[in-house]
Order: C-alpha cells, then sequence, then structure tokens
C-alpha cells in the first residue's frame, strides 16, 4: 500500500511538472521570433530572425513559407492588419541573421505589408532615414486607423505609417531611452493611448495618441526587465512576455486606466518555456513562440530544425 502511495505521488509530481501543450514546427534554422494569429485563414504567422522570412504554421504543425525576399535579414514582430487582409511585418538586421552585412548590421529598419490572398509584397517602407544611428525595427500595433505604431530598440523611438504608408518619428521620449534593447512590446488602448514595454529598464509606459511627449510610467511594484511582446486582452488586462532568464508569461491587471497596474497571474517555472518572445492569442487561448535564441547566443553550431508554439496556462500570482 505504500509503494502504491508512493507512486501516486511520484506521479502527480511528474504531471505536474509537465510543460503545457506545443504546436512543434519544422523549419530549419528559422528561429522565429514574432508571431500573429489570423482568424480568417485559422492559421499563425511567424517570423525569422536568422532568415528573414515569413512563415505560416497550421494548428497541426505543418509550416510552410509566405514571404521570402534576398534583400531581407531578419523579420521580427509582426500583426495581421484590422482590415484582415495585411500582414505588417517589421525586417532589420540587430542580430542573429545569417545573412547579415556590413551595411544593413543595426542600419536596416523597414515595415513590410504582405497581402495575405497572394503572399506577394504590397509595400516596403524604409524607416531607417527617419533617425540617424542603430536601428532595431521590433513589434507594431494598430490604432483606430489604421495607422501603424513601430517600435525601435536601438532608436528608442516609435514611428508612425499612416493609412497612406507615410512613415513619421512618432516618439523620442526620454521614457524610452535605456542601454541595450529599449522600447519592445507595444499595443494600442482604446482609450486612445499606447503602452509600451522597456526592454532595459522593465518598465511599462503608457503613451497617449495626441501628445506622445506626456508620457508616464504605469506605476507598478514590479520590473520586468526583458519584456518582449504584448497583447491587450481587454481595456483592464494585458499579457507581457518576459525572457532574459524569467521566461513566464504575465496576466496585468489595472483599474484605473492605466495609470497603475500589476501582475495578477503568470505562468509557472515548471512550464519551461524556451526564450520566449511574443504571444498571440487564438479563442480563448494564448499561444507564445519559443524563439530559443540562448542557442544562438551561445554560438551552437548546429541550429535547431525544429521550433514551438505553446500554449500559457495562468496561475494567480502569490501575493
Amino acid at each position: 500500500m505504500k509503494k502504491y502511495i508512493i507512486f501516486l505521488l511520484m506521479a502527480q509530481l511528474t504531471w505536474a511538472q509537465e510543460p503545457t501543450k506545443r504546436i512543434e514546427f519544422e523549419a530549419p534554422e528559422s528561429y522565429p521570433e514574432g508571431v500573429t494569429f489570423d482568424k480568417a485563414s485559422n492559421v499563425f504567422y511567424v517570423s525569422s530572425a536568422r532568415l528573414g522570412t515569413v512563415g505560416k504554421v497550421t494548428k497541426e504543425g505543418k509550416y510552410s513559407e509566405l514571404y521570402a525576399d534576398k534583400t531581407l535579414k531578419s523579420t521580427y514582430g509582426l500583426k495581421v492588419h484590422p482590415d484582415g487582409k495585411r500582414l505588417f511585418v517589421c525586417a532589420g538586421d540587430a542580430n542573429y541573421s545569417k545573412f547579415s552585412t556590413p551595411d544593413t548590421k543595426k542600419k536596416m529598419a523597414r515595415l513590410l505589408i504582405i497581402d495575405l490572398k497572394s503572399g506577394k509584397k504590397l509595400n516596403d517602407i524604409d524607416l531607417a532615414g527617419l533617425i540617424p544611428g542603430e536601428h532595431f525595427p521590433n513589434d507594431l500595433a494598430f490604432d483606430k486607423e489604421g495607422s501603424a505604431y513601430i517600435t525601435d530598440s536601438y532608436a528608442d523611438a516609435l514611428y508612425k505609417v499612416d493609412s497612406k504608408g507615410t512613415p513619421s518619428v512618432f516618439s523620442k521620449n526620454e521614457l524610452l531611452k535605456t542601454a541595450g534593447v529599449g522600447p519592445n512590446g507595444i499595443v494600442f488602448h482604446p482609450g486612445g493611448f499606447l503602452l509600451v514595454a522597456n526592454n532595459g529598464t522593465g518598465a511599462l509606459l503608457k503613451l497617449p495618441i495626441a501628445n506622445p511627449g506626456a508620457g508616464v510610467k504605469v506605476k507598478m511594484e514590479q520590473f520586468f526587465p526583458g519584456a518582449d511582446g504584448m497583447l491587450l486582452n481587454d481595456d483592464t488586462t494585458l499579457t507581457l512576455v518576459q525572457n532574459g532568464g524569467v521566461n513566464k508569461i504575465f496576466k496585468i491587471t489595472s483599474s484605473d486606466n492605466w495609470t497603475t497596474a500589476q501582475a495578477a497571474e503568470s505562468t509557472s517555472v515548471e512550464d519551461r518555456f524556451a526564450f520566449p518572445s511574443t504571444a498571440a492569442i487564438s479563442g480563448n487561448e494564448t499561444w507564445i513562440m519559443n524563439a530559443n535564441f540562448s542557442e544562438l547566443a551561445e554560438g551552437n553550431n548546429v541550429p535547431s530544425k525544429k521550433f514551438s508554439l505553446q500554449q500559457a496556462v495562468f496561475k494567480p500570482v502569490k501575493k
């Protein structure tokens, strides 16, 4: 009887430490960083920090290439436009590209617009000329009018590309500045402001669309260094992906229009996310891209062939 009880306890412990479910797909050497879900076609679109491609992943784990361009080095954050017809993709050459050159390394900053039906490029907008210095176009969000806002993590800036495709500098707010990687994940709040994660400082920033210079830090007891992609679940709830060794996903809530906020839920350490980078929502499920960048940082000579999207299961944060 005692042996049976011990066996049950061990089985329960093993089960409790099992990672959450994954959608595994084969995309050799791609190292996807960005992910977004397309409800219309029921597929995920993923970027590639190493190859600069844009791929499509079914829920069954079948990967296919949507778009490739020999001039691209790395692709990062990507989002389906609110019109449901176009995919917007951040393209640069910040760190891990297999095809990096001195002419493009930390210099390239482009916004690609791809037609989802044909897979053809509709527009290729240069952002690098807007601000001198180094560039890392990292993530993007759309406002009510369909304009795109793009974070540049090396220029410590936000760009705006309006519905006509015209680019401009939206903000160089002092709060965006940091050593290393700066503004990263970004979402638009229907209240008329952007929420931006500063990767280096771990702060969450609130920037009014009408007056981005008047941005403030969201008051929180906890900071999130290594903050990456974000999703706005509803007006009071935000999903934030944190890597940098923490490798957890948080749900952050606010009851005062994002003047203050607190971490309400998080994933478990036992879920073993592998350098999580960005998130996408499919129905009631939240899926996280395991970017596996630690392999590239460690100089792994045998790049991975398989990658995964992993479901985030949240539990209340202990106070």
